[in-house]
């Protein structure tokens, strides 16, 4: 805030309502914690103030749609994603995160302070023409014309930058309403696809949400998005549901990271990325999984659930798909789920972590960053 805000008004100074982006941001921060419920109540401030919803609006913010729905436009989704990046990096070290570099040398992003002598099969596009003719002088000694040896070339070494295909999957049952940990797990996938496309443009970043199903997630049904109500409070449930004839009413809030991690491996045995992870984020132990065409709730989490979800975690890192867990733990330590992401871990060979919402942000991005550190070799 400058401190022309607070200069002393003296009469010349013409008042400035308060700017659309402003408001759009605050819209913004309420659909993170309530998702589109919060579009819905937009006609109020339409009756309220319309010529600052019609600003917003001629923005390019906001729009209608086909039915006259007010919904958030691709520019502002892409502002709420910048924003989500720039608010998380004020709470870590930048220096932290950047470019995903990878120890093997190749064509790749020129580092100008580190040269080397040219061998064959190095790309003269790289070439050191400082050094080079340095050399040539040093070895002749001076004068003119400058005479190039095979021995004076000097190439600027590369890193070789891996592409990599990430799938955040995101726990929407209903518990993750709670202590502001749905809020918080928007944020940080909103901010990696801003990341993604600002930094990587060479890598994939898809979202899953799963809580009785699995479900991709578009960059606008994230921020729509809310966790699922719960609908049932019996203290032990175990229901089966047919997958291609399910009934009107099906209870949507339970954990199915079974579905999710099939979905996501799915997705990504279609990418032809060096490296592919997958980055899971849960508050809660599973208590659903997939049984050849049906979808199994049991509560409380089962040992067959837990079997069939670290079945899918030991395919994922069969191909070769790094998993990272990340177990929030806000109002108590839930022991049971943080023994599960660590067997999760155990069978993937992969990262357990358990945080705060408030924490999330940089667990998440660190293991983005190592994710694509480590180049798949194929045997």
């Amino acid at each position: 805030m400058s401190l022309s805000e607070y200069s002393r008004w003296d009469g010349t100074q013409e008042f400035q309502p308060q700017s659309a982006e402003n408001v759009f941001d605050k819209i913004a921060e309420y659909m993170l914690q309530h998702g589109d419920q919060v579009l819905r109540h937009l006609d109020q401030l339409d009756d309220d103030m319309p010529e600052l919803l019609d600003l917003i609006q001629k923005e390019g913010l906001i729009e209608q749609d086909e039915k006259g729905q007010w919904r958030i436009s691709p520019k502002g989704v892409r502002r709420v994603q910048q924003n989500a990046l720039m608010d998380l990096f004020q709470t870590f070290q930048r220096d932290a995160l950047g470019k995903h570099d990878s120890p093997q040398k190749g064509d790749g992003t020129v580092r100008l302070e580190d040269s080397k002598p040219y061998v064959y099969g190095d790309s003269l596009a790289n070439l050191n023409l400082h050094e080079t003719l340095k050399n040539a002088l040093v070895r002749q000694g001076g004068g003119l014309p400058v005479r190039i040896h095979y021995d004076d070339y000097v190439v600027h070494e590369t890193e070789f930058q891996t592409r990599c295909a990430t799938i955040v999957l995101i726990d929407m049952s209903g518990s993750m309403g709670r202590y502001g940990k749905y809020a918080m797990t928007k944020k940080v996938a909103m901010a990696l696809q801003a990341m993604v496309r600002g930094q990587f443009a060479q890598d994939s970043l898809q979202l899953v949400g799963f809580y009785t199903y699995a479900n991709v997630l578009t960059e606008r049904q994230l921020l729509n998005s809310a966790p699922k109500p719960i609908s049932m409070y019996d203290s032990r449930i175990h229901l089966r549901y047919d997958l291609d004839h399910p009934p009107a009413r099906v209870p949507q809030h339970f954990t199915n990271i079974h579905a999710g991690l099939r979905l996501a491996r799915s997705l990504l045995s279609r990418q032809a990325a060096q490296n592919k992870q997958i980055i899971v984020i849960t508050d809660g132990e599973p208590t659903a999984h997939i049984e050849g065409r049906e979808v199994v709730l049991i509560y409380p989490p089962s040992e067959k659930t837990a079997r069939h979800t670290l079945s899918e975690v030991h395919k994922c890192a069969l191909a070769g798909i790094r998993v990272s867990s990340f177990a929030l733990i806000e109002d108590y330590f839930y022991l049971g789920l943080v023994n599960f992401v660590e067997e999760m871990a155990r069978v993937s060979r992969g990262i357990a972590a358990y945080c705060s919402a408030d924490d999330l942000g940089k667990y998440v991005f660190d293991s983005f960053i190592g994710g694509r550190r480590t180049r798949r070799v194929s045997r």
